[in-house]
């Protein structure tokens, strides 16, 4: 795709201004990296805060008495009883129970949820829930009104309550409307890096005035895509199109954990999403393949689509997402197993370029989250 035909995020002249290498990613002509270069943008994530532009990604309002029960029918997490005020991990499924896109919901109350979903699948998750409950609620595309900025790392909390010191009180998940730079901004305590941070819904026209302000606290570093990836896979978490897609289902990606209690088999409102009965048969009877953490025994990084083998040469897996850890210092990756072979501290092998590199089935995350919990 040449650069003509990339969308741009509000951002787009500030990266070039801060010196960001440019790359084409989910349609957006975006920073993959700053002068200071992939391994310290990282590094100085998880010691100070940095702050990353997402606005590629999705931003969706619904409203209506009935949006949290219709978008209920979407998903297999508890919507209805989402409170006021926090924010919830939610996945799309299809009538095969696999996962068409992971998204966070969010209840701002007065019968108005947001959503936040990934920029590759935004217009046909838009189109999905137009088909599906658009007779039901009101579905409103922020998509050019708004920009998403992420400000993650053990610092963020102090250089955010100095425009709004209530982000102090907030815990992991919490979601409010703050006032910053005296603009409304949808603010949640969270991210994609594992540690303590924010994201932040702010107006397209108000956000570069908000990212310039933040820049300039000395904690705060521009952050691009490659050290976001490399932190979200040091935190064990999943990249939509890479660890899970519309042929995986949440069994199968270990994202038991995101099914709400009350969706599942034996919950109050079991069921009632689509691809619901082949979940719970998989949770019953169990799984032919797992994703499961792997730890590279050498200093060979093991990439995406790598076969993983058993010690008889016979393929048993493959590599979702791969790379280097720089807190962890070495590679690290996630892969598809068949179930045989996902206890911890299996051995199992992967070929990068024919040559056998040995691999250990991990607990992950691989480093310690540090979500703030209160």
């Amino acid at each position: 795709m040449s650069t003509e035909t990339l969308l741009q995020t509000p951002l787009h002249a500030l990266h070039i201004e801060l010196g960001a290498r440019m790359v084409p990613f989910a349609g957006y002509d975006m920073p993959v990296q700053y002068p200071l270069g992939v391994m310290k943008e990282h590094l100085h994530t998880r010691e100070q805060a940095g702050l990353f532009d997402v606005s590629h990604m999705g931003q969706i309002r619904l409203t209506g008495a009935n949006a949290a029960k219709a978008l209920e029918t979407l998903v297999p997490v508890d919507i209805i009883d989402l409170p006021v005020g926090m924010q919830r991990y939610a996945m799309f499924t299809n009538d095969e129970g696999g996962i068409l896109d992971d998204l966070m919901v969010a209840n701002l109350g007065n019968d108005e949820l947001f959503l936040v979903v990934n920029a590759a699948c935004k217009n046909q998750d838009l189109a999905h829930l137009r088909q599906h409950i658009g007779d039901q609620c009101t579905i409103e595309p922020l998509f050019e009104e708004r920009a998403l900025l992420a400000l993650q790392g053990p610092a963020s909390v102090n250089v955010l309550a100095r425009l709004a010191p209530e982000v102090s009180k907030m815990t992991f998940m919490q979601f409010a409307t703050l006032r910053l730079l005296g603009v409304d901004c949808y603010v949640s305590r969270s991210g994609y890096t594992g540690e303590d941070g924010f994201e932040i819904s702010v107006p397209a026209a108000n956000a570069e005035s908000l990212a310039r302000s933040l820049l300039a606290e000395t904690e705060v570093q521009a952050i691009g895509l490659g050290a976001r990836d490399s932190l979200r896979l040091e935190a064990g978490l999943c990249l939509y199109g890479h660890d899970m897609n519309s042929e995986t289902t949440p069994i199968e990606a270990s994202l038991l954990w995101a099914i709400s209690k009350v969706r599942r088999a034996d919950g109050a409102r079991a069921g009632g999403f689509p691809g619901a009965e082949r979940i719970f048969t998989q949770q019953q009877t169990g799984i032919s393949r797992k994703r499961v953490g792997l730890l590279p025994q050498e200093r060979t990084p093991v990439r995406e689509g790598a076969k993983i083998v058993d010690e008889h040469g016979n393929v048993i897996g493959s590599v979702c997402s791969g790379g280097f850890g720089p807190n962890l210092g070495g590679p690290l990756a996630m892969g598809y197993l068949d179930s045989a072979f996902t206890a911890l501290d299996s051995e199992v092998s992967a070929l990068v370029r024919e040559k056998k590199v040995p691999l250990r089935v991990s607990k992950m995350p691989f480093i310690p989250q540090r979500y703030y919990r209160g």
